[in-house]
This record gives C-alpha cells, structure tokens and sequence, in this order.
C-alpha cells in the first residue's frame, strides 16, 4: 500500500500505538469483509489511516471502534473502514504496454460488433476505465460511442465519488496522457477551477460506475471481451487470488483477455487462462462471431 504514515496521537500529544490484539481483529475483519491480506509490519500503516476516523466518532482506543463497526448494522461504520484502508494510486495510461497492446492487438478483433463489453474491475479514482474510453474512441471514432459499455466497479465509495465527477487536477496527467487527447476528452476549468480539467461528458457517458467487492459472489449477467483487474490482488493472500482470477475467468467471453498488474503473479495460482504476454492473458474458446449481442 502506498502512504505517508505517522502513527495515531492521543489528544495529550503522545503516540498512542496500535495494540497487538487491536490490529489483530481489524485484520481479521479486513480479510473477512474485502479480501485484504494485512500482514505483520502494517501497524503504523493501519493506525494512521484509521486515526482520523477515530477522532471524527469520538473513539478513545482502536478496540472500541472496532466494536462500533462490528455492531453498526446499517454497514455506513464498514464501509468507512473500506475506504480509510483501500489504497487508490493510480494514473492515466498506466502501464502503457497494456493499452498498446488493447489498440493493436485486441481491438481489431472487436470492430464491427453491435456490443462490447468491457470491465475495470478495480478502477478507483476513474483513470483506467476513463484511459480504456479515450483508447476506443481515438482507434473507433463514433462507432465507439455507438458500440461500447465499459464497466468500472471499485469497493470504494470515496474513489467512486471522485471517478463519477470525473474532474482533475492538470499535475495528474500531463506528462500521461498524448497532448491531442487534452481538448478531444476534456474541458478545461476556468477562474477557480483553472489547472483542472473534467472529461467530456460524451465520454463519461461511456463509463457505468457501480460499487463492487471483489471477494464476494458476483454476477454481471453478462461477458466481457476485456477485463482489466490490475495491482488489486497484490493485497491478496493466494486463495484469495486464484478465488477471484477463476471467478474473472467465468465473466470473459471466449477468447476473451484479462489484464492483471505488472506487479502481480498468476505462480501458485491454478487458473485456466493461457498467458499471451507478461501480465496478460486469455481464455481458450474460439472468437465470438461478429455482430454478437450479450445478453443484459
């Protein structure tokens, strides 16, 4: 996880550090409820993004917030945890070889159906599903707007707050994103909001944002012909994992392509994808037929 930590002070001014037995039954309830693997050494990690949770209800040690969430049946208590403990890094383009190999190798394949599908399976703050939607649309033009779903789903509230406004600070993609893609996807901000630039909504319009824990049962109804699901399972434990990739699997279409981090590893993991480059698989089945309309 990527943070800038200190830990927790009490209202005297000292460190009030996180109790073994506390971040062990926050742990538990982490790995439980989304899946993640906190180990040994996240203390300060731990404490620091809960602390500021704990100060906001009033809490006077880490036990008895964590009995305020456990009891808290409306799941506002959960969720908030989720979000203090998600980590939301990432960017425009990230990982390019991935989106260079979407456009020249994956995409041509695709042209001319009546419906694709495709799915960010952690998208956080909105940059790789917004990427995918810019991708189509320079190499489609009109027909991706006519053509494409892209699916973004993330367990955090916060981050999907932030990718449904879809507006961004210039710093965040300058240097990220081609200079032509600036005024073909974006308005720039003006007065207060100079320095900002928020995607058209033609583009938005692409996007469909939904909430989504990974590791419980889900259901699209649907397949995808690409599944992005990057630098999320490097927070899992392997049973986790190779749970979630057999469970993506089931959501491809055939011959369909899972995206997984650079970072990331499928080792140890029993799976039936064929890998076709690093960090890029895909299903065996022959191609669907041009012009295919997955059900809703």
């Amino acid at each position: 996880m990527n943070s800038s930590v200190c830990p927790e002070e009490s209202s005297s001014g000292q460190i009030r550090r996180l109790k073994p037995q506390e971040f062990e039954a926050i742990r538990l309830l982490a790995y439980k409820e989304f899946g993640l693997d906190l180990r040994r050494g996240k203390e300060e990690l731990v404490a620091a993004r809960l602390s500021k949770l704990l100060r906001q209800g009033g809490f006077t040690s880490f036990e008895e917030y964590y009995r305020h969430v456990t009891s808290d049946r409306s799941g506002k208590a959960l969720i908030g945890l989720i979000d203090a403990l998600a980590t939301n890094h990432t960017s425009f383009l990230r990982e390019m070889p991935h989106f260079e190999f979407l456009r020249a190798q994956v995409l041509p394949g695709l042209r001319g159906r009546t419906r694709v599908d495709i799915w960010s399976a952690a998208c956080s703050t909105g940059e790789e599903p917004y990427s995918l939607a810019f991708t189509l649309c320079d190499a489609w033009g009109a027909e991706a707007f006519r053509n494409v779903r892209i699916l973004a789903t993330d367990i955090s509230t916060k981050a999907l707050a932030v990718a449904t406004n879809a507006t961004y600070p210039s710093q965040r993609f300058v240097n990220d994103l081609p200079a032509a893609w600036l005024p073909q996807f974006f308005l720039r901000g003006e007065g207060r909001w100079k320095g900002w630039y928020r995607v058209k909504p033609g583009v938005r319009g692409l996007v469909e944002f939904a909430r989504l824990n990974l590791v419980e049962p889900f259901s699209h109804g649907n397949l995808f012909s690409v599944i992005f699901c990057r630098n999320v399972m490097i927070y899992f434990d392997n049973p986790t994992q190779e749970l979630l990739i057999n469970r993506l699997a089931e959501c491809l279409e055939p011959a369909g392509y899972l995206f997984i981090g650079h970072s990331e590893s499928l080792t140890g993991v029993r799976h039936s994808l064929a890998c076709v480059r690093p960090a890029i698989y895909q299903k065996p089945g022959a191609v669907a037929n041009r012009g295919v309309k997955w059900p809703t």
